[in-house]
């Protein structure tokens, strides 16, 4: 079924502008799945065409089914149905293997390795004594070459033989070591993304994004402290909640 099949014509002659008809469109044909996570739409101009609208009517349609995370746009490759991923609250799990765990192929792309001593912040978040060496990491993790999150990681450095130790994955050097985190303390929030992270990650400015702010434990030593900021148009956070006594 091709894309105009899905969604069906649009009606000049209704009350209801006509960018907000496709948006209602795109968005049932979602629903029902005639549109499928992944999958690529046509250019504007070939949709401006074969609907008989103007490009600004398709450009506004999906700059607001972008904005509520059904679409999602990747540099010089098009508009895509957006892809979404289930994260689990209950599992202490890597990106690497969550990816993994889906069947999707996980890569990185370095931004930064460095080390230094520990600031007075990570100080009190780690435990650690003024003026301990820590390594640093920041890299754009991405799922089938999709950019998914911006992922900034402190480590103590006794916990790593050196920089060069973390390669695909963060927790899979720290198993090596003896030191891969049994226990973790995470926070979520909402953020919008800033202009360089957007940039990073293929979107917007401005778009919707999800900060997890995760401390982990190994033996009860802080062996990671790292800010995550998450796609909000590709990420769903689950958690399974009991009804136990507080």
């Amino acid at each position: 079924m091709s894309f105009l099949e899905a969604i069906g014509p649009l009606d000049a002659q209704r009350p209801a502008p006509l960018y907000q008809q496709l948006q209602h469109a795109v968005r049932e044909a979602i629903e029902r799945h005639a549109l499928k996570p992944d999958e690529a739409l046509p250019p504007e101009r070939d949709l401006a065409s074969g609907l008989a609208v103007s490009r600004i009517t398709v450009r506004k349609a999906f700059d607001g089914l972008v904005a509520e995370g059904l679409l999602t746009r990747r540099q010089g490759a098009g508009t895509f149905v957006a892809a979404r991923v289930e994260k689990s609250f209950s599992k202490l799990t890597s990106f690497s293997e969550d990816m993994a765990a889906r069947g999707r192929k996980a890569t990185s792309s370095w931004l930064n390795r460095s080390e230094g001593a520990v600031t007075p912040e990570e100080s009190l978040t780690l435990g650690l004594s003024p003026g301990t060496p820590v390594y640093r990491f920041s890299r754009i993790r991405y799922a089938d070459g999709l950019p998914m999150a911006l992922e900034y990681s402190t480590i103590p450095a006794a916990c790593l033989p050196g920089l060069d130790a973390v390669g695909a994955s963060l927790y899979r050097a720290l198993a090596d070591t003896g030191y891969r985190p049994n226990r973790a303390l995470q926070r979520l929030r909402a953020v919008l993304f800033n202009d360089e992270q957007a940039e990073l990650l293929g979107t917007t400015a401005g778009a919707a994004g999800l900060l997890i702010e995760r401390r982990a434990f190994h033996a009860g030593q802080a062996v990671e402290v790292t800010q995550s900021y998450y796609r909000g148009d590709a990420y769903d956070f689950v958690a399974e909640l009991n009804d136990g006594p507080a």
